[in-house]
């Protein structure tokens, strides 16, 4: 896999990179199981569909710069490797963390010399491509438009942010996603029975892959990790079986029993709901991070608080919207685990907040009033006399337009006769909402004109 790294005259002698490392029988779980063609790849059907940028590169021969985006642990490494495999172009590996402008130089100088030369093109793997400074990135350039090299660039990182223009422009960027529960489960299934991998010396219970998977969270190499350290405690046991116990020993955590179709679902969220609702940030953060760790999706999560923020403190704080909505905003634009913050911000800033179910309640009262038939005629003056004829049924004619009135308040009838003398808001004095209470009761004693 790595014949031809930094090879031709002129080029680095050293690389240190991910692809450069070891691959005999020593060499870490993960790197032993990295797959060898696109078949292989588990995850990421986009990425393989015939006639996709990878197709094409790999196997039409063509030059394509790609950039790959996505978590750790979702095939970016994995797929330059295939390509180093399966294309007959040499293969350079530079690393964003120990490489400078002078070998990045030396890379593309070298790439150029080989094509002029020999005729050989040359793909340039450059790993955690966000690490490196706008002069190592402006470094790439002349070798990426002059197509001296065919760029495999990956990044973790959004690259709207980390990659200049330039080289954005130049080069196809390729989302990979998190790889789901049932991915995963694959890759551990294929390590367990794989030559390259435990070659069938272990057998894993249904318990204790479902622990490795959930702590994997969506990364294949961190779940490789995990069976690999499980499979030794087994055999330091005198074992061939992995049970949950010895999954759970040897990766140092213990298994959230959280089944996220069942019981233990709905009966965590509502304590979750509930220990916010009643103002306890330790017991909704205890809740919180159980659903975390066992994986649940934190869009759900985040959909919940904000529910929570309208149903259980409404006006009491109305900040409270905002944060939630902030929080399930930022699930979104980073992702986890580091959307764990935003969701531990969100939780503890809604638990201690003052609570008040006023909104919860008029929207309860005001629903049931209108689908027990009360809903009455709009009295006429606050219909729409827009249009021709509209003031021959004198709608709108004793309308009093409220900015023309003292305080902006006109004593006039909103409400249908049914329902005229209807309180649906009933704010309470809590929080922010005493204020609102004070004011709405003077509000509405103009508006009713008692």
């Amino acid at each position: 896999m790595d014949e031809g790294l930094f090879a031709a005259p002129g080029a680095p002698t050293g690389g240190g990179g991910s692809l450069s490392a070891n691959t005999t029988a020593s060499a870490p779980l993960a790197v032993r199981m990295r797959p060898r063609t696109l078949d292989e790849l588990v995850g990421q059907p986009q990425l393989r569909e015939p006639g996709s940028p990878l197709r094409q590169l790999i196997e039409d021969q063509r030059s394509l710069s790609l950039l790959l985006w996505g978590p750790p642990g979702t095939g970016k490494t994995t797929i330059a490797s295939i390509v180093s495999r399966q294309t007959d172009r040499r293969f350079v590996e530079v690393s964003a963390v120990s490489a400078g402008v002078k070998e990045v130089r030396a890379a593309i100088e070298s790439a150029r010399h080989e094509l002029v030369q020999g005729g050989r093109e040359t793909v340039l793997f450059v790993d955690e491509v966000h690490r490196f400074s706008k002069a190592q990135q402006d470094a790439l350039l002349p070798g990426v438009e002059n197509r001296w090299v065919t760029l495999v660039a990956a990044t973790t990182e959004n690259p709207f942010f980390s990659v200049i223009s330039p080289l954005l422009s130049r080069s196809l960027l390729l989302r990979l996603e998190s790889l789901g529960d049932d991915d995963v489960r694959r890759v551990v299934d294929q390590a367990l029975a794989d030559e390259r991998g435990l070659a069938g010396r272990f057998t894993l219970t249904e318990e204790a892959a479902t622990h490795l998977v959930r702590l994997a969270g969506g990364d294949a190499r961190r779940s490789l990790t995990y069976l690999e350290a499980a499979a030794g405690a087994a055999a330091g046991r005198g074992r061939d079986e992995i049970d949950l116990e010895t999954a759970e020993t040897a990766v140092d955590q213990a298994a959230v029993r959280y089944d996220r179709q069942g019981d233990q679902h709905y009966d965590v969220t509502s304590a979750f709901i509930k220990s916010v609702r009643g103002s306890d940030a330790d017991a909704a953060m205890h809740y919180l991070t159980r659903m975390m760790e066992a994986g649940e999706d934190p869009r759900f999560i985040a959909r919940r608080l904000v529910i929570l923020a309208s149903e259980d403190i409404g006006l009491a704080d109305p900040s409270a919207l905002t944060t939630a909505v902030a929080a399930a905003q930022a699930v979104q634009l980073i992702g986890m685990p580091e959307a764990a913050f935003n969701l531990a911000h969100a939780t503890i800033a809604l638990a201690v907040a003052p609570k008040s179910n006023a909104v919860t309640t008029a929207l309860a009262e005001a629903s049931a009033d209108v689908r027990a038939g009360k809903i009455g005629p709009v009295p006429s003056h606050l219909r729409d006399a827009h249009y021709s004829g509209a003031k021959k049924l004198g709608h709108g004619s004793t309308y009093t337009y409220s900015h023309d009135e003292p305080f902006g308040i006109a004593e006039q009838q909103y409400a249908p006769d049914v329902v005229a003398d209807a309180r649906y808001y009933r704010p309470k004095e809590i929080g922010a909402e005493s204020a609102i209470k004070e004011r709405w009761e003077r509000v509405r004693r103009l508006i009713r004109g008692r």
